[in-house]
């Protein structure tokens, strides 16, 4: 598993899950915002009034370092970690503003907003937004079939063939992981994010 920078890891995963949409994730924006210098009293502020999509695009980030990248997913020790989105332009905007000072274990973090029926070529991990209201289900697939972390925000994402899904409860951003998913992409998921996803699909033995 990719190290997290320090401020990153001395933010634990409970306190992520445990913030609110509206009130909300003052600790995990502002544990990006103060690794990106950021800490005046105005960037205090903003952080406090961080909408749902922040808190998304905060996650997405976060979710690449708890999950162990196979060396053939990158072509060389430089080339960029891409997350791309398709059907959401508020948390493609907000991982626009969030990921040019992100780095995975030297891969410099790059935003991709995709129209439907784009190649998912050269992706790491995805989004499919709820506005993307077409193919989801091949989406997925063709996104898992390269090796793709794959992530949605429906009520029926695990299903569709999603890896990860964000489920929004009492005004509570969670997620829940489809382990069998992560497998076919040849994907392994940290037992610390396990810990504390909303629900954990096994694979069946």
């Amino acid at each position: 598993m990719t190290c997290l920078p320090a401020t990153l890891r001395e933010f634990s995963w409970s306190a992520v899950c445990a913030v609110t949409p509206r009130r909300v994730a003052v600790l995990i924006v502002g544990a990006f915002l103060a690794a990106a210098g950021a800490v005046t009293p105005v960037a205090r502020a903003q952080r406090a009034q961080a909408p749902e999509a922040s808190v998304k695009a905060a996650f997405l980030c976060k979710f690449a370092s708890y999950v162990e990248w196979p060396a053939q997913a990158f072509a060389s020790p430089e080339a960029p970690f891409v997350i791309a989105v398709i059907g959401d332009d508020d948390v493609a905007a907000e991982l626009a503003r969030m990921v040019p000072t992100r780095a995975l274990a030297g891969h410099p973090m790059v935003e991709r907003t995709l129209k439907e029926g784009d190649p998912v070529d050269g992706i790491h991990l995805l989004l499919i937004g709820t506005d993307a209201v077409n193919g989801r289900a091949e989406t997925a697939r063709a996104a898992r079939a390269r090796g793709v972390l794959v992530v949605t925000e429906s009520q029926r994402g695990l299903v569709a063939g999603s890896i990860i899904n964000f489920v929004v409860s009492d005004d509570h951003v969670g997620f829940e992981v489809s382990l069998p998913a992560a497998e076919r992409s040849g994907l392994k998921i940290s037992s610390r994010m396990l810990s504390v996803a909303r629900r954990v699909v096994q694979a069946s033995r």
